[in-house]
């Protein structure tokens, strides 16, 4: 499962860190799924994000597999909520279109834009550049505002969520 944390000061994303939690030398999908929530958990207690975007489930051919992917998302969705970080989900094609134009683009077409966009080295699992492709697609659809309250600045945003970090 791939993963991307960026930055955005004004209108400029930066990158921040970007990765895969691998999960192939687990016994089972139970140990996977602890394994995402706390790695999740682990990136939100060292970056403090202001929110969160997620690759919503799509079908599939394989039923199964279709369900363990909606399961993983939906623990690293709880991960997020449980530390009360504002949650959005993408569609596949929405994340494709947002970085790249086209709904239907290759992991290699959005790993080369976000290089364009960002300066980042595609990395060799084009997973880490998925995550990271969803971090700026939000970005791009204007972040808290898409399903949340806009502030008008740092202040008035602290007086509405006195237990966030700085």
């Amino acid at each position: 499962m791939g993963y991307g944390v960026i930055k955005v000061v004004g209108k400029t994303p930066e990158m921040m860190t970007m990765g895969v939690i691998h999960l192939n030398k687990l016994a089972n999908h139970p140990l996977k799924l602890k394994s995402i929530f706390e790695r999740t958990l682990s990136l939100i207690d060292e970056y403090c994000p202001d929110e969160m975007a997620l690759e919503a489930p799509f079908y599939g051919k394989n039923v199964q597999s279709m369900l363990k992917l909606g399961r993983a998302q939906g623990v690293a969705m709880a991960a997020g909520l449980y530390r009360d970080i504002p949650t959005t989900e993408y569609a596949p094609r929405k994340i494709k279109q947002s970085i790249t134009g086209s709904g239907t683009a290759s992991k290699e077409q959005v790993a080369a834009m976000l290089k364009s966009v960002l300066g980042i080295e595609i990395p060799k699992l084009l997973d880490a550049t998925d995550g990271l492709a969803a971090a700026l697609c939000h970005s791009y659809q204007g972040g808290i505002g898409v399903e949340g309250k806009k502030y008008s600045g740092w202040d008035s945003f602290l007086k509405d969520n006195p237990n966030r970090k700085g």
